[in-house]
C-alpha cells in the first residue's frame, strides 16, 4: 500500500489506525465503500469540501448515508451562504482528488466541522488520501487532531 499524505500526518500524530483498501467505484460513493468493507454506511464520514460567499472553503465531515443542510451550517458558522465547491477547486484547496480527500494533511490548514453525532460512533472510517483506501479511527482524533468543531447539520 502507497503511503498518503494523510497516512503521514496521521503517524505524525500518532493516531491509532487501520487502513482498509477497497475496489474503488466512480460515483459509487459511501454506499459501495461500506459494501466493500462489510460495515454500516452511516460510520463511514464524507469529506465535503465547500465554500462561503467569500469563496473561503470549509470542510465538512458528515455520515456517508446523510447530506449537510448548507443553510444551517452557514447559520451556525456565522456565513451568509456555503456551497459545495466545484471538483477542481475542493483539490486546489486540498491537494486531494475529489473521491480520495482526506481531512487529515490537506495542503493548506482549513476550518473543520463535524457532524456531532460522527463523535458519538465507536469507530468511524474516514478516506486515507486516494480512492480506494478508508482508515479507521476513534472519532475523537477529528477533534484532537484536526479541531473539528461539532455542529448539527444533517439531512437524512
Amino acid at each position: 500500500m502507497s503511503v498518503t499524505t494523510a497516512l503521514r500526518e496521521l503517524r505524525k500524530h500518532g493516531v491509532r489506525f487501520v487502513a482498509h483498501e477497497y475496489r474503488y467505484e466512480e460515483h459509487g460513493g459511501t454506499r459501495t465503500a461500506a459494501a466493500e468493507l462489510g460495515v454500516d454506511e452511516h460510520a463511514i464520514v464524507k469529506t465535503l469540501v465547500m465554500e462561503d460567499e467569500a469563496r473561503k472553503p470549509v470542510i465538512v465531515l458528515m455520515h456517508g448515508d446523510r447530506e449537510v443542510s448548507t443553510k444551517q451550517l452557514a447559520r451556525l458558522i456565522g456565513r451568509k451562504s456555503i456551497q459545495p465547491c466545484e471538483p477542481q477547486v475542493a483539490q486546489r484547496h486540498t491537494g486531494y482528488v475529489v473521491g480520495g480527500t482526506s481531512p487529515f494533511g490537506t495542503q493548506k490548514p482549513l476550518p473543520v466541522f463535524v457532524e456531532r453525532s460522527v463523535l458519538a460512533l465507536e469507530t468511524i472510517y474516514v478516506n486515507g488520501g486516494r480512492r480506494g483506501l478508508l482508515v479507521q479511527i476513534a472519532p475523537a482524533e477529528l477533534t484532537r487532531v484536526l479541531g473539528a468543531v461539532p455542529v448539527d447539520v444533517s439531512t437524512p
